[in-house]
């Protein structure tokens, strides 16, 4: 873990319970005045604190030093993403957030299952594990698109990835695309895009989405 979340950080002294001080005592194994580095991921700073105080329910933090240090990729990456399981998405939201996509918008598309919901909660939790371990600097925006008429009103400049002979990730510049759900795209989501925008990968297989996402976002940010 390269820092610890918390809100509060950037305060002249905190201190720390539960969890964290769990992490702290039992799994890292701190001692006193050893060294802590925390973000509260609004402000853009690595905060340096120093341990004043332990024992078995709490940790003293003495704030040190604060500086500017943004870790984030070269490149965007917003992923508009036709719902699927929640489980799948789970799966595979640590690996996007660590090679570093920028947004991820849910849509309900023609052949997502309706019964799936987000858990945005959920999701948040695990992408502040992830951004700690990861070290990222600015947690992934997630938000929900009712369906892909709405997305593509507030995103016009979108690709979809789909099956194309011409256009192949990597060849062009992309910073927002659609991935589809299992089963794919209805036709008449399809013909909402200009076949321009329509591009697809280089190979004759045929990829399940969460193998998709994880597939573009290392072909675009890495």
């Amino acid at each position: 873990m390269l820092y610890l979340y918390n809100t509060q950080a950037g305060e002249s002294s905190l201190s720390l319970e539960g969890d964290d001080h769990r992490y702290i005592f039992k799994v890292r194994r701190h001692k006193l005045d050893d060294t802590l580095y925390l973000r509260n991921l609004e402000d853009g700073l690595l905060h340096q604190y120093r341990i004043t105080f332990i024992d078995k329910r709490s940790v003293m933090l003495a704030l040190q030093e604060s500086s500017t240090l943004e870790v984030k990729s070269k490149h965007q990456l917003h992923i508009g993403w036709c719902v699927i399981d929640p489980k799948s998405i789970e799966k595979v939201l640590p690996s996007l957030n660590e090679m570093g996509v920028e947004k991820i918008t849910f849509i309900y598309c023609k052949r997502s299952q309706k019964s799936f919901k987000i858990d945005f909660k959920r999701l948040e939790k695990i992408l502040l594990n992830s951004s700690q371990q990861s070290g990222r600097s600015q947690m992934m925006q997630l938000e929900m698109a009712e369906d892909l008429p709405q997305f593509l009103a507030k995103y016009p400049r979108s690709k979809m990835l789909n099956f194309s002979e011409n256009n192949f990730i990597g060849s062009m510049a992309v910073d927002t695309i659609v991935i589809g759900c299992e089963g794919g795209f209805h036709e008449d989501e399809v013909a909402l895009f200009e076949p321009h925008n329509i591009v697809g990968f280089d190979t004759p297989l045929v990829l399940k989405s969460e193998s998709a996402a994880s597939a573009v976002a290392s072909k675009i940010l890495l």
